[in-house]
């Protein structure tokens, strides 16, 4: 388990921004279905949450996309996910840590201490609330940067 602050995100999941003039999770969710990956009951948006001073390496996705072209504003991008649970409030929430591959971006890059995931609607849920989020250990790692 590791504890999150959720922070303010760069807007382009979730709606238009001034990148693209709708959201991205809109567009590339039926993608994600299309080959495996059923977000369907998902908000189409990410919680971005700041787990600093750990960082996060998802090393063994459950589910790897390359090349998928949500848009054609740039080229293809790879995404991988890997699941896990968002406890707030009282209540754990099914999630999908959501991993857009930073070397096919174009824009919008993540801090390696912001974890992207995605989940239903969880009510009540404001930027600055504290969320645990409890990942699969064979999958991903949560641990301090190298300090060197």
């Amino acid at each position: 388990m590791v504890k999150g602050i959720l922070r303010q995100g760069y807007g382009v999941a979730s709606g238009a921004s001034h990148d693209y003039p709708y959201g991205a999770l809109e567009r590339q969710i039926p993608i994600f279905k299309s080959r495996g990956l059923d977000l369907g009951d998902c908000f189409p948006g990410t919680l971005n949450l700041d787990i600093q001073p750990l960082v996060f390496n998802l090393f063994n996705p459950e589910f790897t996309f390359r090349d998928v072209r949500w848009t054609d504003l740039h080229p293809p991008e790879h995404f991988s996910f890997s699941s896990c649970k968002v406890a707030f409030a009282g209540a754990e929430y099914d999630a999908w840590i959501y991993y857009p591959h930073p070397e096919t971006k174009q824009r919008n890059f993540q801090r390696p201490s912001l974890l992207e995931v995605i989940a239903r609607l969880i009510p009540a849920v404001r930027t600055g609330d504290g969320l645990d989020v409890y990942v699969h250990s064979e999958r991903v790692t949560i641990e301090r940067p190298d300090s060197s």
